[in-house]
């Protein structure tokens, strides 16, 4: 019992190290490698009517292109906002996180993200791009040094944000676990966290596991349990305004569909591939085609997944930007459609944003359910086959 009840921590520290490392990426790119950063972008341009362009770009004001995608894609801080101060230059709120590199040229690096100044900057010799990587520049801070390969093992916002995440699972579930040592749940009323949680436990057993896994329902629901919490405190986390949106990351959806495959895979049985492989009372003609399709359909089952995830919680947190900026880019036409836009844009915005609590839930059980369908059909077959659950 002891091993069991730890089961699900132990898949989540797996869960959170593979997110980690898949974080890794080399910045020497094809693309990049001819391409000098500007050194100081707000240098003022020789040419006389350049300032006049430069302040026709600045009365275009608000940009929802680069607060969308700001919001939706990871980055090595949290932005909180931004302000002209008095002397005319732009000050940021912002909580800086820590940049781990390693290159094999150059070695170990870690310092702040502060020291990149919002990118116009460069750092012992490395500098963020236009898309926000980390890439190696020479001497000059400008140039990209095409002979250098670095790895970037920072401490994103969204890895933070998993941290933070799994820090408060591993608390909530110890916490609760020691009440029930002490007799609260079992001789008397769960009370506080418990009631909490208690029920969507018992919904994701009576609901999820036993329907889908019979009577194996026990061996795999400390792994259900976890991916469904796993998915869900992000997705509620993310909802927080200035937060990431960690679920909406394509990395993050990745790795879990990537672990419910290799799941679903060591279920399966002799049975599950005999009828892949040799579909029964199918005309032979017509078995390549059908081998085919099954074939493909073990790999397009753990696809389904990640894009499914993904795709809705970026969705959602797209809709919710979209509708307030409709305030400032009616604003940017006149003061008065600004104000008139601001009722209605807060309106739907509230309404979206309750959906969206609904969808954390919904997203977090149609992944859970999902893997359970799937590891049920991989040994669909065997001694499970026609079993009924007793509850």
């Amino acid at each position: 019992m002891g091993l069991r009840s730890v089961k699900p921590l132990f898949i989540t520290a797996f869960s959170l190290f593979c997110i980690l490392f898949s974080n890794i990426s080399s910045a020497q790119g094809h693309g990049d490698n001819h391409d000098p950063i500007d050194a100081n972008p707000k240098e003022t341009p020789a040419h006389p009517d350049a300032g006049h362009e430069d302040e026709d770009h600045k009365e275009k004001g608000f940009d929802a292109s680069k607060v969308i995608f700001g919001h939706i894609l990871d980055a090595h801080e949290y932005h909180i906002t931004s302000w002209k101060a008095a002397d005319g230059h732009e000050k940021h709120l912002s909580l800086r996180l820590p940049i781990i590199l390693y290159s094999p040229q150059r070695g170990v690096d870690v310092f702040m993200s502060s020291n990149f100044h919002h990118g116009h900057e460069a750092y012992k010799n490395y500098r963020l791009n236009e898309k926000n990587k980390i890439v190696p520049v020479k001497a000059d801070g400008v140039t990209i040094d095409t002979d250098t390969k670095v790895y970037d093992l920072s401490i994103t916002r969204n890895v933070f944000q998993m941290m933070i995440a799994m820090i408060v699972l591993v608390w909530l579930f110890l916490s609760i676990a020691k009440a029930y040592k002490k007799g609260q749940g079992v001789t008397s009323a769960p009370k506080g966290k418990q009631n909490l949680l208690e029920p969507v436990v018992t919904f994701v057993r009576d609901e999820v596991a036993k329907p889908n896994l019979g009577h194996k329902y026990e061996k795999y629901l400390p792994y259900l349990l976890t991916v469904f919490f796993f998915i869900l405190v992000p997705n509620l986390f993310g909802l927080i305004p200035g937060t990431a949106n960690v679920t909406g990351n394509i990395t993050f959806t990745f790795v879990m569909g990537i672990i419910s495959f290799v799941v679903i895979l060591a279920s399966s049985n002799s049975h599950f591939w005999g009828h892949i492989f040799n579909p029964p009372g199918v005309p032979g003609f017509v078995k390549p085609i059908l081998v085919l399709v099954e074939f493909l359909s073990v790999f397009i089952k753990p696809f389904a997944l990640i894009i499914r995830l993904f795709a809705n919680m970026v969705a959602g947190h797209i809709i919710i930007i979209c509708l307030i900026s409709l305030i400032f880019i009616f604003g940017n036409l006149s003061a008065g459609a600004g104000w008139g836009a601001t009722p209605i844009s807060l309106a739907f915005t509230i309404f979206i944003y309750f959906i969206e609590v609904l969808v954390a839930f919904l997203q977090a059980f149609i992944f859970t359910n999902l893997t359970a369908v799937f590891i049920g059909q991989a040994f669909e077959g065997g001694d499970h086959h026609g079993e009924e659950v007793h509850v």
